[in-house]
């Protein structure tokens, strides 16, 4: 199985500490966030990563050149951001012939199990399953309206009257019919989001499924420092 791995982000509500040290590579007690990544999927099957590299590029390429792991990994580099789905239209070649993959983003601290999130998708018969959790801070946060089958009904981007407190976990399985819902000719320079572009599109053709695992965004100084102090570990 194939996964894309997002890490290309600056981390700039991370600063000052991803002055010198990437966001994908922050330490979670002494662990690399991309090492942790690497191993929960390796753990889950994966055999092939696809890494997308933007900030602080040489520091990533230096990290993966001294990690040990059975996983072929490939690296991209975007000279300018594509955008989470950008990214995956820009390398679908990657995934050719795959009955399905994984798409994840490298800012979430997470023991999620993958293989029960996979054998969710494989029981069902939509292009992508996407993760979602529950959030105290909905305004905050993307979130998702399902009905009673795990569909999804609604995206709503930190909306001032959430109708739910699932969020988007960032975390999502899908197969190549995917690609349908993309434009077929991205606009020059154009930011292809995930959550605003393409999830959209797709509605009702997209399932949910609730991670109950550990699960945080540590996009902030205070969400990676709670992190942390609360990280069970793999």
């Amino acid at each position: 199985m194939k996964a894309f791995l997002l890490a290309a982000g600056e981390g700039r509500r991370l600063r000052p500490l991803t002055e010198t040290t990437p966001k994908c590579l922050i330490p979670i007690r002494g662990t690399p966030l991309m090492a942790l990544w690497l191993d929960l999927l390796e753990r889950h099957g994966v055999t092939d990563v696809l890494v997308n590299l933007h900030h602080a590029r040489d520091r990533v390429l230096a990290f993966l050149q001294s990690h040990r792991t059975s996983i072929r990994v490939s690296l991209v580099h975007e000279e300018q951001l594509l955008g989470s789905a950008g990214t995956v239209a820009a390398n679908r070649q990657f995934v050719d012939g795959e009955q399905r993959f994984l798409i994840v983003y490298a800012d979430n601290l997470t023991n999620v199990d993958l293989t029960r999130m996979i054998r969710f998708h494989d029981e069902r018969c939509d292009p992508i399953t996407i993760g979602v959790t529950r959030t105290d801070r909905p305004k905050e946060k993307g979130t998702v309206v399902l009905d009673r089958d795990h569909h999804v009904v609604a995206f709503e981007e930190k909306a001032a009257h959430p109708r739910s407190n699932l969020a988007n976990a960032g975390i999502y399985v899908a197969g190549t019919g995917l690609f349908s819902y993309f434009p077929d000719r991205p606009a020059a320079g154009a930011v292809l989001d995930f959550g605003h572009h393409i999830f959209p599109r797709m509605i009702p053709n997209v399932s949910a499924y609730e991670i109950t695992e550990f699960l945080i965004d540590i996009g902030t100084m205070a969400s990676y420092e709670a992190g942390q102090a609360i990280w069970p570990g793999l």
